[in-house]
C-alpha cells in the first residue's frame, strides 16, 4: 500500500476510535477492538487473519506488562496502606520547611510516583496538598502543580509504569537503561514543568490561583499516627527498591559490556537475574509485605487484603492496554511501519524527533498516553531497527510525546479540573500547558543526550 493509503487508513481509523469513545460513549477497550478490525480491513489484511492478529497483539502486550503492572499496583498499595507514602511526604515537607515546600512536594511526589500510578498518587497526595496550602495560606495550585509535574513525569518516563514498560518491551529496549536515562531526564523536566512553570502559570491565568478546590468525593482519608507509620528510610527503600535493583543490573552490564544479560560467573548472572523487571518487582513486593505490613505488627490477612484490593482498579486498564496492543499489531501486520520506514529513509529527520511527533499526534487524538505510546511503537519500530538510534532514548522520546497537551478526552484532565475547582479554560492553561511543557522539555533533553550516545 502507498504512503498516502497508509496515512489515510490510520487517520480514518483514529477518527473512528474518537467517535466511538467521545460521541457514542463506548467503553475504550471495546472501541479499540472495533477500531482494530476496521483498520485491518482498511490495510488489506485478509479477514480471516484479522482476529488472529488482534489476539496476538493483546497476548504479546499483556504477556509482559501484566506481571510488572500487577506487581507495581501491589507495591503501590502496600506503600500507601502501610503509611510509607505519607511518611515520605510528611518528612520531606517538615525537613524543607515552609519556604521550600514546593521543592519538598516535588521530591516526595517523584519518589512516591515511581511506586504509585499517576491516578493513585494523585488521590493519595491531594489531601496533603490541600492541608499544606491551608496551613501556609497559599493557593492550592502552588502546591498542586509541582506535585502533578512529578507524578506525570514518572508516569511517562519511568518503569514500572505501564507506558514506558510496554514501549520498552515492544522496541526490545533494556528496561534498566530506560530507567537510568529516564531518571537523568525526568529530574530537570520535573523542575521545569513544576516550580518553574508555576511562575509562568500564575501570570497567564491568575484567576485559577484564587479558586478553592473540592475533594469531598474522595471521602474521609485515612490519617496515620506517628506510631502507625514506618521510618522514613524504610519507606524510601521500599518505594525505590525496584529502581535500585534494575539500576544495579544495568550499571554492571555497562561496566562488563555484557548488555545481553549473560555474565561469566554465578554472581554476575545473579545480579542480572534480580535486576530484570519482573524479578525486581517481585522482590520489592515481598519486601513491602514485611516492611509495610508484618514488621509493623499487621496481621498477614490485613496485609494480603491490600495486595488483593490493589488489583481491582487496574483490571480495565489492563484490558485497555491490551486493546492498544491489538491496534498496534494491526498496524504492524498491515505494513504501516514498513511503509513509513521506506518513506523516512529519504528524510534527514532524527528518528527520536519523529517518534516524539507521532506519539504527540496520537496522544492529542486518543487521549490515553499509554495507548498513544503503544500505537507509536508499530510505526517507529522498523525505523529504530534500521538506524543507530539508542533504543532506550527512543522509548523515552515516545513517552515524552505521549504526555503532550492532555485535554478533554483524558481522565486526568477532568480529575485535575474537578479537584482544583477550575473552569475548562483554566484547566487548559494550567494542566494541559504543564503537560505540554513537560513533553517539549523532555524531547529537548533526550535529543541533547543523544548527541553523546
Amino acid at each position: 500500500m502507498s504512503l498516502v493509503g497508509v496515512i489515510f487508513s490510520v487517520v480514518v481509523s483514529v477518527a473512528i476510535l474518537l467517535v466511538l469513545i467521545i460521541v457514542l460513549k463506548l467503553n475504550t477497550f471495546i472501541s479499540l477492538i472495533i477500531t482494530s478490525v476496521i483498520a485491518g480491513l482498511f490495510l488489506n489484511i485478509p479477514m480471516e487473519e484479522i482476529m488472529g492478529s488482534i489476539e496476538n497483539g493483546i497476548g504479546s502486550t499483556l504477556g509482559h506488562i501484566a506481571l510488572i503492572f500487577g506487581l507495581g499496583a501491589m507495591l503501590g498499595k502496600l506503600l500507601s496502606d502501610g503509611g510509607g507514602a505519607s511518611r515520605i511526604a510528611e518528612t520531606l515537607i517538615s525537613k524543607f520547611g515552609e519556604r521550600y515546600t514546593q521543592w519538598a512536594i516535588i521530591i516526595a511526589s517523584f519518589i512516591i510516583g515511581i511506586a504509585l500510578f499517576l491516578e493513585v498518587g494523585l488521590v493519595l497526595l491531594i489531601p496533603l496538598v490541600f492541608t499544606i496550602a491551608k496551613k501556609l495560606n497559599v493557593s492550592q495550585l502552588k502546591i498542586g502543580i509541582p506535585m502533578m509535574a512529578a507524578l506525570s513525569v514518572t508516569h511517562g518516563f519511568l518503569p514500572p509504569h505501564p507506558g514506558p514498560t510496554v514501549i520498552a518491551k515492544e522496541l526490545h529496549a533494556n528496561i534498566g537503561e530506560v530507567l537510568m536515562y529516564g531518571i537523568i531526564i525526568a529530574i530537570p523536566v520535573a523542575v521545569i514543568s513544576g516550580p518553574l512553570f508555576l511562575k509562568v502559570a500564575e501570570k497567564i491565568v491568575p484567576s485559577a490561583f484564587r479558586k478553592e478546590g473540592d475533594i469531598s468525593e474522595l471521602g474521609t482519608q485515612k490519617q496515620f499516627s506517628e506510631s502507625e507509620m514506618p521510618s522514613f528510610g524504610l519507606s524510601v527503600l521500599t518505594a525505590l527498591l525496584p529502581v535500585l535493583l534494575m539500576l544495579l543490573s544495568t550499571v554492571l552490564q555497562l561496566i562488563t559490556g555484557h548488555e545481553d544479560g549473560k555474565g561469566i560467573n554465578y554472581l554476575e548472572n545473579f545480579v542480572y537475574f534480580i535486576g530484570t523487571a519482573g524479578t525486581a518487582m517481585m522482590i520489592s513486593v515481598m519486601f513491602a509485605i514485611f516492611s509495610m505490613g508484618l514488621w509493623r505488627g499487621k496481621r498477614i490477612e490485613k496485609t494480603m487484603a491490600s495486595v488483593t484490593n490493589s488489583i481491582y482498579p487496574i483490571g480495565m486498564m489492563l484490558l485497555i492496554i491490551g486493546g492498544g496492543g491489538a491496534f498496534k499489531q494491526i498496524l504492524i501486520d498491515g505494513g504501516v511501519g514498513d511503509t513509513i520506514k521506506e518513506s523516512f529513509t529519504n528524510t534527514s529527520m532524527s528518528p527520536l524527533l519523529f517518534a516524539w511527533i507521532i506519539a504527540a499526534v496520537l496522544r492529542i487524538a486518543l487521549g490515553s498516553a499509554t495507548v498513544a505510546g503503544i500505537s507509536t511503537t508499530a510505526i517507529i519500530l522498523p525505523i529504530v531497527q534500521n538506524s543507530d538510534t539508542n533504543v532506550a532514548l527512543a522509548v523515552l522520546a515516545i513517552g515524552a510525546g505521549s504526555l503532550i497537551f492532555s485535554h478533554v478526552n483524558d481522565a486526568a484532565f477532568w480529575m485535575f479540573k474537578e479537584y482544583f475547582g477550575l473552569t475548562i479554560k483554566e484547566t487548559f492553561l494550567t494542566w494541559s500547558l504543564l503537560e505540554t511543557v513537560l513533553s517539549v522539555s523532555g524531547i529537548i533533553f533526550i535529543l541533547f543526550i543523544s548527541l553523546f550516545l
